[in-house]
Protein backbone atom coordinates (compact mmCIF):
# COMPACT_ATOMS: atom_id res chain seq x y z
CA UNK A 1 0.00 0.00 0.00
CA UNK A 2 1.57 3.44 -0.98
CA UNK A 3 0.63 6.83 0.77
CA UNK A 4 1.60 9.49 3.00
CA UNK A 5 -0.32 9.33 6.19
CA UNK A 6 -1.13 13.55 7.74
CA UNK A 7 1.84 14.76 9.99
CA UNK A 8 -0.96 16.41 11.62
CA UNK A 9 -4.64 16.13 12.96
CA UNK A 10 -6.32 19.30 13.74
CA UNK A 11 -9.17 17.11 15.84
CA UNK A 12 -11.76 20.04 17.00
CA UNK A 13 -14.04 19.80 18.58
CA UNK A 14 -16.67 21.54 15.84
CA UNK A 15 -17.66 24.85 16.15
CA UNK A 16 -13.96 26.52 17.06
CA UNK A 17 -12.45 28.11 14.43
CA UNK A 18 -11.31 25.05 12.43
CA UNK A 19 -13.16 26.02 9.34
CA UNK A 20 -11.24 29.24 9.22
CA UNK A 21 -7.72 27.43 9.95
CA UNK A 22 -8.57 24.87 7.05
CA UNK A 23 -8.88 27.88 4.73
CA UNK A 24 -5.71 30.17 6.14
CA UNK A 25 -3.54 26.73 5.71
CA UNK A 26 -4.73 25.33 2.62
CA UNK A 27 -1.66 26.28 -0.30
CA UNK A 28 0.66 25.71 2.82
CA UNK A 29 -0.03 22.33 3.57
CA UNK A 30 -1.24 19.01 1.87
CA UNK A 31 -4.78 18.65 2.89
CA UNK A 32 -7.56 15.78 1.62
CA UNK A 33 -7.96 16.43 -1.94
CA UNK A 34 -11.86 17.70 -2.90
CA UNK A 35 -13.08 17.66 0.87
CA UNK A 36 -12.23 19.06 4.05
CA UNK A 37 -13.67 15.99 6.13
CA UNK A 38 -13.30 12.63 5.41
CA UNK A 39 -14.67 11.21 8.69
CA UNK A 40 -12.17 8.18 7.96
CA UNK A 41 -11.09 7.41 11.72
CA UNK A 42 -14.66 8.23 12.75
CA UNK A 43 -17.29 6.83 10.64
CA UNK A 44 -15.48 5.65 7.38
CA UNK A 45 -12.98 3.69 8.48
CA UNK A 46 -14.44 -0.13 7.15
CA UNK A 47 -13.62 1.76 3.59
CA UNK A 48 -10.16 0.55 4.07
CA UNK A 49 -7.02 2.85 4.51
CA UNK A 50 -6.82 2.84 0.85
CA UNK A 51 -9.65 4.66 0.44
CA UNK A 52 -8.34 7.53 2.99
CA UNK A 53 -4.60 7.39 1.21
CA UNK A 54 -6.11 8.55 -2.06
CA UNK A 55 -7.44 11.64 -0.66
CA UNK A 56 -3.66 12.67 0.21
CA UNK A 57 -2.17 11.62 -3.55
CA UNK A 58 -2.69 15.20 -5.12
CA UNK A 59 -0.41 16.79 -2.24
CA UNK A 60 3.06 17.89 -3.04
CA UNK A 61 5.67 15.79 -1.63
CA UNK A 62 7.34 18.81 -0.53
CA UNK A 63 4.29 19.93 2.09
CA UNK A 64 3.57 18.24 5.34
CA UNK A 65 0.57 16.65 5.23
CA UNK A 66 -2.82 17.32 7.51
CA UNK A 67 -6.47 17.21 8.51
CA UNK A 68 -9.12 19.65 9.48
CA UNK A 69 -11.43 16.54 11.47
CA UNK A 70 -12.99 18.37 13.98
CA UNK A 71 -15.27 15.41 14.81
CA UNK A 72 -12.55 13.45 16.13
CA UNK A 73 -12.40 15.43 19.30
CA UNK A 74 -14.63 13.22 21.61
CA UNK A 75 -14.53 10.27 19.51
CA UNK A 76 -12.84 7.21 21.57
CA UNK A 77 -12.47 4.81 18.81
CA UNK A 78 -11.07 7.60 16.39
CA UNK A 79 -8.55 8.61 18.84
CA UNK A 80 -7.32 4.98 19.33
CA UNK A 81 -7.18 4.54 15.48
CA UNK A 82 -4.80 7.67 14.99
CA UNK A 83 -2.65 6.09 17.94
CA UNK A 84 -1.96 3.44 16.32
CA UNK A 85 -1.83 4.11 12.66
CA UNK A 86 -0.31 7.54 12.94
CA UNK A 87 1.36 7.52 16.86
CA UNK A 88 3.75 10.35 16.03
CA UNK A 89 0.81 12.46 14.34
CA UNK A 90 0.87 15.79 15.78
CA UNK A 91 -2.86 16.87 17.73
CA UNK A 92 -4.24 20.16 17.51
CA UNK A 93 -7.16 20.37 20.12
CA UNK A 94 -8.88 23.45 19.57
CA UNK A 95 -10.87 24.59 22.63
CA UNK A 96 -13.63 27.30 22.65
CA UNK A 97 -16.15 28.55 25.43
CA UNK A 98 -18.80 25.61 26.27
CA UNK A 99 -21.60 26.93 26.11
CA UNK A 100 -21.06 29.17 23.30
CA UNK A 101 -19.70 26.59 21.01
CA UNK A 102 -22.19 23.90 21.88
CA UNK A 103 -24.94 26.43 21.00
CA UNK A 104 -23.13 27.33 17.35
CA UNK A 105 -23.02 23.51 17.30
CA UNK A 106 -26.76 23.18 17.76
CA UNK A 107 -27.33 25.86 15.06
CA UNK A 108 -25.04 24.00 12.51
CA UNK A 109 -26.20 20.51 13.18
CA UNK A 110 -30.07 21.35 13.17
CA UNK A 111 -29.39 23.02 9.80
CA UNK A 112 -27.66 20.14 8.33
CA UNK A 113 -30.82 18.02 9.68
CA UNK A 114 -28.79 16.45 12.31
CA UNK A 115 -30.63 17.31 15.67
CA UNK A 116 -34.56 18.16 15.70
CA UNK A 117 -36.78 20.34 18.27
CA UNK A 118 -35.45 23.42 20.29
CA UNK A 119 -31.92 23.60 22.22
CA UNK A 120 -31.80 21.13 25.01
CA UNK A 121 -28.30 20.52 25.99
CA UNK A 122 -29.19 17.53 27.98
CA UNK A 123 -30.59 15.82 25.92
CA UNK A 124 -28.79 16.35 22.89
CA UNK A 125 -25.31 16.37 23.90
CA UNK A 126 -24.24 13.44 22.73
CA UNK A 127 -24.96 15.01 19.65
CA UNK A 128 -23.48 18.11 19.85
CA UNK A 129 -19.90 16.46 20.80
CA UNK A 130 -20.09 17.46 23.98
CA UNK A 131 -20.79 13.83 25.77
CA UNK A 132 -17.57 14.46 28.14
CA UNK A 133 -15.68 17.23 29.52
CA UNK A 134 -13.24 19.19 27.23
CA UNK A 135 -10.47 18.16 30.51
CA UNK A 136 -11.70 14.39 29.97
CA UNK A 137 -11.15 13.85 26.10
CA UNK A 138 -7.50 16.04 26.64
CA UNK A 139 -6.35 13.74 28.97
CA UNK A 140 -7.52 11.01 26.62
CA UNK A 141 -5.34 12.43 23.92
CA UNK A 142 -2.41 13.12 26.17
CA UNK A 143 -2.22 10.10 27.06
CA UNK A 144 -2.27 8.04 23.70
CA UNK A 145 0.13 10.90 22.42
CA UNK A 146 3.71 12.58 23.44
CA UNK A 147 2.48 15.77 25.16
CA UNK A 148 5.03 17.87 22.82
CA UNK A 149 2.78 16.17 20.19
CA UNK A 150 -0.33 17.73 21.50
CA UNK A 151 -1.12 21.56 20.81
CA UNK A 152 -4.51 23.45 22.77
CA UNK A 153 -5.43 26.23 20.76
CA UNK A 154 -7.99 28.42 22.52
CA UNK A 155 -11.09 29.98 20.37
CA UNK A 156 -10.08 33.32 22.45
CA UNK A 157 -6.69 33.54 21.13
CA UNK A 158 -7.90 33.35 17.77
CA UNK A 159 -10.21 36.09 17.91
CA UNK A 160 -8.07 38.59 20.26
CA UNK A 161 -4.99 38.37 17.76
CA UNK A 162 -5.56 35.66 14.60
CA UNK A 163 -2.02 36.36 13.74
CA UNK A 164 -0.11 35.49 16.45
CA UNK A 165 -3.03 31.96 16.99
CA UNK A 166 -1.79 30.84 13.35
CA UNK A 167 2.00 31.48 13.98
CA UNK A 168 1.67 29.16 16.70
CA UNK A 169 0.26 26.49 14.65
CA UNK A 170 2.87 27.06 11.63
CA UNK A 171 5.67 26.82 14.58
CA UNK A 172 4.06 23.23 15.71
CA UNK A 173 3.23 21.67 12.43
CA UNK A 174 6.89 23.17 11.13
CA UNK A 175 6.01 25.18 8.41
CA UNK A 176 7.07 29.13 7.73
CA UNK A 177 4.70 31.35 9.24
CA UNK A 178 1.57 32.48 7.09
CA UNK A 179 0.88 36.18 6.82
CA UNK A 180 -2.57 36.78 7.51
CA UNK A 181 -2.52 40.25 5.37
CA UNK A 182 -1.75 38.54 2.28
CA UNK A 183 -4.14 36.11 2.85
CA UNK A 184 -7.87 36.53 1.35
CA UNK A 185 -9.58 33.43 3.82
CA UNK A 186 -7.86 35.29 7.02
CA UNK A 187 -10.89 37.76 7.24
CA UNK A 188 -13.71 36.03 6.30
CA UNK A 189 -16.99 35.00 8.17
CA UNK A 190 -17.09 31.77 7.36
CA UNK A 191 -19.26 28.50 8.22
CA UNK A 192 -22.10 30.46 10.24
CA UNK A 193 -25.39 29.29 11.17
CA UNK A 194 -27.35 31.71 11.75
CA UNK A 195 -30.48 30.75 10.03
CA UNK A 196 -32.84 27.52 9.35
CA UNK A 197 -32.92 26.12 6.02
CA UNK A 198 -35.78 26.50 3.66
CA UNK A 199 -36.70 23.36 4.45
CA UNK A 200 -35.42 20.20 6.64
CA UNK A 201 -36.67 17.89 4.96
CA UNK A 202 -35.21 18.68 1.65
CA UNK A 203 -31.27 19.35 3.94
CA UNK A 204 -32.47 16.42 5.65
CA UNK A 205 -32.34 14.70 2.09
CA UNK A 206 -29.16 16.37 0.52
CA UNK A 207 -26.72 15.79 3.71
CA UNK A 208 -27.42 12.29 2.70
CA UNK A 209 -26.37 12.85 -0.28
CA UNK A 210 -23.14 14.69 0.51
CA UNK A 211 -22.15 11.61 2.60
CA UNK A 212 -22.84 9.61 0.28
CA UNK A 213 -20.91 11.63 -2.22
CA UNK A 214 -18.04 11.49 -0.04
CA UNK A 215 -17.84 8.07 0.52
CA UNK A 216 -17.76 6.84 -2.98
CA UNK A 217 -14.83 9.50 -3.28
CA UNK A 218 -17.07 11.44 -6.03
CA UNK A 219 -15.57 15.15 -6.68
CA UNK A 220 -19.21 16.38 -6.62
CA UNK A 221 -19.16 16.31 -2.80
CA UNK A 222 -17.12 19.40 -2.81
CA UNK A 223 -20.02 21.44 -4.32
CA UNK A 224 -21.68 20.44 -0.90
CA UNK A 225 -18.94 21.80 1.49
CA UNK A 226 -20.24 24.51 3.82
CA UNK A 227 -20.11 28.07 2.66
CA UNK A 228 -20.84 27.18 -0.97
CA UNK A 229 -23.69 28.17 -3.48
CA UNK A 230 -25.46 24.96 -3.14
CA UNK A 231 -24.81 24.43 0.53
CA UNK A 232 -26.11 28.17 0.91
CA UNK A 233 -29.21 27.10 -1.40
CA UNK A 234 -29.99 24.14 0.90
CA UNK A 235 -29.10 24.92 4.16
CA UNK A 236 -30.37 28.69 4.45
CA UNK A 237 -32.78 30.53 3.63
CA UNK A 238 -35.28 29.98 6.54
CA UNK A 239 -35.97 31.72 9.90
CA UNK A 240 -33.14 33.29 12.10
CA UNK A 241 -32.04 31.51 14.99
CA UNK A 242 -32.68 33.55 18.25
CA UNK A 243 -29.88 34.33 20.52
CA UNK A 244 -29.31 31.66 23.48
CA UNK A 245 -31.94 32.40 26.13
CA UNK A 246 -30.41 34.61 29.20
CA UNK A 247 -31.51 31.96 31.72
CA UNK A 248 -30.37 29.15 29.98
CA UNK A 249 -27.14 30.41 29.29
CA UNK A 250 -26.73 31.12 33.58
CA UNK A 251 -27.92 27.74 34.22
CA UNK A 252 -25.34 25.72 31.97
CA UNK A 253 -22.08 27.84 33.03
CA UNK A 254 -23.45 26.70 36.95
CA UNK A 255 -23.88 23.26 35.45
CA UNK A 256 -20.46 23.47 33.47
CA UNK A 257 -18.56 25.26 36.25
CA UNK A 258 -16.87 22.34 37.76
CA UNK A 259 -15.95 20.97 33.64
CA UNK A 260 -14.45 24.89 33.41
CA UNK A 261 -12.06 24.70 36.37
CA UNK A 262 -11.30 21.14 35.54
CA UNK A 263 -9.75 22.39 32.31
CA UNK A 264 -7.99 25.17 34.17
CA UNK A 265 -6.16 22.72 36.29
CA UNK A 266 -5.11 20.67 32.69
CA UNK A 267 -4.18 23.24 31.26
CA UNK A 268 -2.67 26.11 33.85
CA UNK A 269 -4.83 29.06 32.43
CA UNK A 270 -7.21 31.10 34.23
CA UNK A 271 -10.78 30.56 32.16
CA UNK A 272 -12.55 33.31 34.48
CA UNK A 273 -14.03 34.44 30.66
CA UNK A 274 -15.97 31.10 30.08
CA UNK A 275 -17.92 31.49 33.86
CA UNK A 276 -19.73 34.71 32.80
CA UNK A 277 -22.73 34.99 31.44
CA UNK A 278 -22.22 35.72 27.53
CA UNK A 279 -23.32 39.31 28.11
CA UNK A 280 -20.80 39.95 30.20
CA UNK A 281 -18.27 37.93 28.67
CA UNK A 282 -16.53 39.94 26.32
CA UNK A 283 -18.31 40.04 22.66
CA UNK A 284 -18.49 36.57 21.90
CA UNK A 285 -21.53 36.06 20.48
CA UNK A 286 -21.09 38.77 17.87
CA UNK A 287 -17.99 37.30 17.05
CA UNK A 288 -17.48 36.60 12.88
CA UNK A 289 -15.09 33.81 12.83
Amino acid sequence: MKGRLPDFLAVGPPRTGTTWLHGVLTGHVGLPSGIKETQFFAWNYELGLEWYLSYFREASPHLPLGEIAPTYFDHPQARTRIAEIIPECRIICSLRDPIERVYSQYKAWRRAGLVEGPFDYEAQRTRLAASASYASNLRAWLSMFDASNVLVTLYDDLRADPQAYINSICGFIGIPRIDLSGSPRAADPVNRSEEEPRSMMLARQIRKVRDLLIRRRWRLARLLEAGSPLWNLFFTGGKPYPPLDSAVDRRLRELLLPEIEDLESVLGRDLSAWKLPSSKGGERLAARL
